[in-house]
């Protein structure tokens, strides 16, 4: 089944080429089924690839997915033209004042890590989000600056500012093979990182999570937070292949006019050669985590989408 998407967002277009199966809000209205409704609370600078990054994954199984695009109500973004934020998404607050409920919901990264969390211009309505998920979403899935807000939200594990941004592709183990989630995981795998802060080993397992994926060399890198019927990752297996050349691009631009120094991403330009294409070496597993956490929705919400929120169990009940 294909991913539902305004026949005129610019991630349709993309998906269509692509060969991922996506249908208009027209064709959906034709099938009798209920389709899975996932929200993507969309906090990155750049929307528009963000949105078809995600769009992407969770588009790739056989399930029909609606997706909804969801902004903060009171933050404007530079980046991203008005008229398509006007057009495709709508703000948290009228999504909470229409009381819906959603299968599942992504809350993405944002560029804001230097910050602590209360310094954050919208970190209060953000805070409700994540109390709004425990009543009208089933599972809630948060990337990088999200994940690490969440999880010091709902349990007070801190982040850590590192010395040096981890950039690059690394090594991640799979601690737990047998977890659902895992599914068709390798033992070990590459996973693009881009970050300035860390959250540790000890102290999310003093917390009681369970640790699915870590790396010796940049630490947690997945964790699952059954009581709040939420997951965490602090990396970016949506990236793709071009984004960490981007990032990089954008940094020497900026570290020339600053006179600072930047290093290349660790492991992903070929020989370490700049002007070399970067192969993907994460993509399967990427489908692999986004399609199991999307399979793990189907077999658990209930089919009855108002009965969300109303039973405080996690995914297997």
């Amino acid at each position: 089944m294909p991913i539902k998407l305004p026949a005129h967002l610019p991630a349709y277009s993309v998906l269509s080429r692509e060969g991922v199966s996506v249908m208009s809000e027209d064709q959906a209205m034709r099938q009798d089924i209920r389709p899975l409704r996932i929200g993507l609370l969309n906090l990155m600078p750049k929307k528009i690839q963000t949105e078809t990054q995600f769009a992407r994954l969770i588009g790739a199984t056989p399930l029909q997915i609606e997706l909804s695009l969801i902004r903060m109500s009171a933050h404007q973004t530079r980046n991203t033209a008005a008229a398509h934020m006007e057009e495709f998404y709508r703000p948290f607050a009228d999504v909470r004042d229409a009381g819906e409920k959603f299968d599942g919901l992504i809350i993405t990264g944002a560029p804001i890590e230097h910050l602590e969390f209360k310094d954050v211009t919208y970190w209060t309505e953000l805070t409700e989000v994540f109390d709004w998920t425990q009543t009208h979403v089933h599972s809630t899935f948060g990337v990088c600056w999200g994940g690490m807000a969440m999880l010091g939200y709902f349990h007070g594990v801190k982040k850590h500012l590192l010395k040096q941004k981890l950039f690059g592709c690394y090594r991640h183990l799979n601690l737990a093979p047998q977890n659902m989630l895992l599914r068709g995981f390798s033992d070990d795998f590459v996973m693009p990182v881009s970050r300035w802060t860390e959250m540790r080993r000890e102290e999310i397992e003093a917390a009681g999570l369970n640790l699915l994926l870590h790396s010796e060399e940049v630490g947690p890198a997945l964790v699952e937070d059954p009581a709040h019927r939420t997951l965490y990752v602090f990396n970016h297996l949506e990236y793709d292949s071009d984004t960490l050349g981007e990032e990089y691009a954008r940094d020497l631009a900026e570290s020339q006019v600053a006179g600072a120094k930047i290093a290349l991403p660790v492991n992903y330009f070929p020989e370490d050669d700049a002007t070399k294409t970067p192969l993907n070496r994460w993509r399967s597993h990427a489908h692999l985590l986004y399609g199991n956490w999307i399979s793990e929705i189907y077999e658990t919400t209930p089919y009855d989408i108002a009965k969300i929120g109303l039973e405080t169990t996690d995914l297997r009940g």
